[in-house]
C-alpha cells in the first residue's frame, strides 16, 4: 500500500506541484487543504501518514496547526514547507513536533529526499 499524504498550502499553484512530485515518489495524495479549518476537517477524516504543511495560511498560524495535528493525530509525520525559513523557525517547527522542514522554493530532489529519510 502507498504512504499517504495530505497537502496544506493556500496556493493552488504549490498545492498542484506538491502533488506532482509527490505522485511520482510513490505517495498517494488523499487530501488537500488550502486552509487550517480545511485541513483539520481532512487530517479527523482521512488520518494521512505524512502532512505537507505550509506556515501562513489566510486562517490560522502553521505553526499553530502544526502543535494541533501533533495532538490530535500524532501518527502522522508533519513536514513543515515554508518560505520562511529563518534557523529560528525551523529549529521552532522541530521543537512543536515536525518531522522535518522543507524550504520554499524547493527542487524534487529535495522533496524525494526527505521523504526517503521519513521512510527509513
Amino acid at each position: 500500500m502507498k504512504p499517504t499524504v495530505m497537502i496544506v498550502d493556500d496556493s493552488i499553484f504549490m498545492r498542484k506541484i506538491l502533488h506532482g512530485i509527490l505522485v511520482e515518489q510513490g505517495y498517494l495524495v488523499i487530501a488537500e487543504a488550502a486552509s487550517g479549518i480545511e485541513a483539520m476537517k481532512n487530517l479527523h477524516t482521512n488520518h494521512p501518514d505524512v502532512i505537507l504543511l505550509d506556515i501562513i495560511l489566510p486562517d490560522s498560524n502553521g505553526l499553530d496547526l502544526l502543535v494541533e495535528m501533533v495532538a490530535v493525530y500524532p501518527k502522522s509525520k508533519v513536514v513543515v514547507c515554508s518560505s520562511i525559513g529563518q534557523p529560528l523557525i525551523i529549529q521552532k517547527t522541530l521543537d512543536l513536533g515536525a518531522s522535518a522542514f522543507i524550504q520554499k522554493p524547493f527542487t524534487p530532489e529535495s522533496i524525494a529526499e526527505v521523504l526517503q529519510k521519513l521512510r527509513d
